[in-house]
């Protein structure tokens, strides 16, 4: 008995599309982080802190999941 040869090409196309909207994220965030949140230093108030905290923690899940960090340590 033979077996057919897997076709992933869906799966491929579905993973690298994933991927370049990942790359493209990624990008954009480095992009607004550069320009420091589109903040300057006098305009700073507790408000920005609560919102970088909230990405950094939504980063920190994402890090965590894809290094096996964390909560997702082995």
């Amino acid at each position: 008995m033979t077996r057919r040869a897997t076709d992933n090409t869906k799966a491929l196309d579905a993973f690298i599309a994933a991927k370049t909207e990942i790359d493209a994220m990624l990008e954009r965030l480095a992009a607004l982080s550069a320009d420091h949140f589109e903040t300057s230093p006098d305009e700073i108030n507790w408000g920005h802190v609560g919102t970088l905290n909230h990405y950094r923690a939504k980063l920190r899940e994402i890090t965590d999941m894809a290094f096996n960090e964390g909560e997702h340590a082995e």
